[in-house]
């Protein structure tokens, strides 16, 4: 007997989809996605354009520059970064996978978000990582990478252009890419890249505009896949698998 696709599978598999991605994300009604999404000048889950807000020392033309990179990719954190479906994968299983997977394992707490600087960009991360976070990310990054392409010569100097530790080279090689395991750090990117002062800046009027978002601690609940139609277009939040009993 031939197996029910479910809409989102036959949704992906009728749309030519350049890549996919595993990601953190938010409740797209809540505060925090709304709040985050304006900032970055689109909802991904909606597909729509937003009005940026209008923060204590950034109009509306220095937002629209700093946010350019991640407002590509929508709001959210990395888990398994962006990736082109292996030739012998479909997006059938794929989603049955992230079905799969999520269904056998629990929610997990990130605990208080805070506005830092990360690596000279803005981003939202944990005040604290725990364990079961880390051992959650790095079997999603085991357990899906069956699913991905290798990267490419172009990717992989890419990659390798900001410049890599021995560790993160050998991540690049394994895994595709150079910030896991060890080297994995949870975060929600606000920014691109800013030097001094705009850095300082930035962090000090997001912290201001999110603090009601994160007053309370956060959980993560699901899982998100993201889709990148074709290359350099804007990703998409598709579909949400919760975790466990989430």
């Amino acid at each position: 007997m031939m197996a029910l696709q479910s809409p989102l599978t036959r949704r992906l598999e009728s749309a030519a989809v350049h890549r996919f991605a595993i990601y953190a994300a938010v409740d797209p009604d809540s505060m925090l996605h709304n709040l985050a999404s304006a900032w970055l000048g689109r909802d991904a889950a909606r597909g729509m354009g937003l009005q940026r807000p209008r923060l204590d020392g950034v109009d509306e033309t220095t937002a629209a520059a700093w946010t350019e990179d991640p407002a590509r990719y929508g709001f959210h954190a990395t888990l398994k970064p962006p990736f082109r479906l292996a030739a012998d994968r479909s997006s059938h299983a794929l989603d049955n996978t992230l079905r799969s997977f999520t269904a056998a394992r629990d929610p997990v707490t990130l605990g208080r978000l805070e506005v830092t600087a990360l690596s000279g960009f803005v981003a939202l991360r944990p005040v604290e990582e725990t364990a079961a976070l880390r051992a959650l990310v790095d079997d999603i990054v085991r357990t899906f990478d069956v699913f991905r392409r290798p990267p490419d010569d172009a990717e992989l100097q890419r990659r390798r252009a900001s410049g890599l530790t021995p560790r993160q080279e050998a991540n690049l090689i394994r895994w595709g890419y150079p910030y896991v395991m060890d080297d994995f750090r949870l975060h929600f990117t606000l920014t691109g890249r800013l030097d001094e002062p705009a850095r300082s800046r930035a962090v000090s009027a997001l912290a201001d505009y999110l603090a009601p978002a994160i007053a309370a601690p956060l959980t993560l609940s699901a899982l998100w896949l993201f889709v990148e139609p074709s290359p350099g277009a804007l990703f998409r939040q598709v579909s949400r698998y919760a975790l466990a009993a989430a």
